[in-house]
């Protein structure tokens, strides 16, 4: 059977890898030809090869609500309801994820995104009613744009971890305090396509409100603070490999001084870099020492997502401060010129996390 009739199946291919991301689930449902096709790890690489792929910014962020006026003239700002929203660097559009089923109030509150192959993992947070710690895993599938349930994060309840992926299969979190907010030196990963979590072994100290990035093959962990420290951050950091499935030897001067009285925000790029957001600046780490490469523009200072871009851009996205409207940044790493994403009302609600997909 052909791809599609009367047309040789490698100009076939071609028409199916020039279709945008949001055609998937329609694609999927005219044959079983074309679903099985798209579900292919081939038809996503050839899809990158060849210059089809799109890079989406997928955020945990807060609709935007008018202020609601109280009987004395005063005016009182509602708790937000967070939602995922999508952001295409490639053509600037934004939407919105249909809701997690059984979240009507919302998104949980300071959960962790990560990206895997095709599908986008929520993980844990705080239930937006209750503020109780949740162990909750949902799984959105951009090939089918539906949401599933996955196996709940095992270990008791955590909260404020780190989180990363290997964008292939797996996700790993590490550190965060439990309920009775002890820091936790345990993690765990997590394989999507199999829905299974397992034990990796103990970090080598506690890490609470620590951050990750998958980098070089190893997920690493950054600063967080032990149980006794309360918010003194740790310089540290410490990798896992998970080829020798063993944690290194602590890095005990990661970061410098003035990164660890404002945690950074991270990312890894594929050439080997590692880019910071901390207080105004844009740091990069080359040869195991960080350097500054650029100031950060003023209104995106409060970092709350950065990402590298294949293309050799960095993507921020922030606010001048708590409570301003969320905006986006590239950064062309070639001129070290900033450049504005343009900006939409409906979506320049807080951001609480964020993850990066290319599809």
């Amino acid at each position: 059977m052909e791809l599609i009739p009367d047309l040789p199946e490698s100009v076939a291919r071609e028409c199916l890898l020039r279709a945008s991301y949001q055609q998937f689930p329609l694609m999927a449902s005219v044959c079983k030809l074309w679903q099985r096709e798209i579900r292919l790890s081939d038809f996503f690489r050839h899809r990158k090869a060849s210059g089809h792929s799109q890079e989406l910014v997928v955020l945990s962020q807060a609709r935007v609500d008018p202020v609601k006026e109280l009987g004395s003239g005063n005016k009182t700002i509602p708790t937000p309801v967070y939602r995922i929203s999508v952001l295409e660097l490639g053509t600037g559009l934004r939407s919105e994820l249909p809701p997690v089923p059984g979240q009507s109030n919302g998104l949980p509150l300071f959960c962790r995104l990560a990206s895997v192959g095709s599908d986008l993992v929520v993980l844990g947070g705080l239930d937006p009613v209750t503020w109780r710690t949740s162990d909750s895993v949902f799984v959105f599938s951009f090939l089918t744009s539906t949401w599933r349930i996955g196996n709940s994060m095992p270990g008791g309840p955590r909260s404020f971890f780190a989180c990363a992926s290997d964008s292939q299969r797996n996700v790993f979190v590490a550190g965060g305090h439990d309920e009775d907010k002890n820091a936790m030196m345990s993690a765990l990963v997590y394989d999507v396509a199999e829905d299974r979590w397992a034990f990796l072994p103990d970090m080598g100290r506690e890490r609470d409100e620590c951050t990750a990035i998958f980098h070089a093959g190893k997920f690493h962990v950054i600063g967080g603070y032990a149980t006794e420290e309360q918010g003194q951050f740790s310089k540290t950091a410490e990798s896992f490999d998970v080829t020798t499935w063993r944690w290194s030897s602590q890095a005990d001067e990661f970061l410098s001084s003035e990164m660890i009285t404002w945690p950074p925000i991270c990312a890894a790029g594929e050439n080997g870099d590692v880019y910071a957001c901390c207080r105004h600046d844009l740091m990069v780490m080359r040869d195991d020492t960080w350097h500054k490469v650029g100031n950060l523009p003023a209104d995106v200072c409060n970092v709350s997502y950065v990402a590298v871009r294949r293309s050799g851009k960095l993507v921020v996205i922030g606010s001048a401060r708590y409570g301003e409207p969320i905006v986006g940044y590239n950064w062309d790493m070639s001129n070290s010129r900033w450049v504005k994403l343009e900006t939409h009302e409906k979506y320049e609600g807080h951001v609480q996390a964020g993850c990066f997909l290319e599809i």
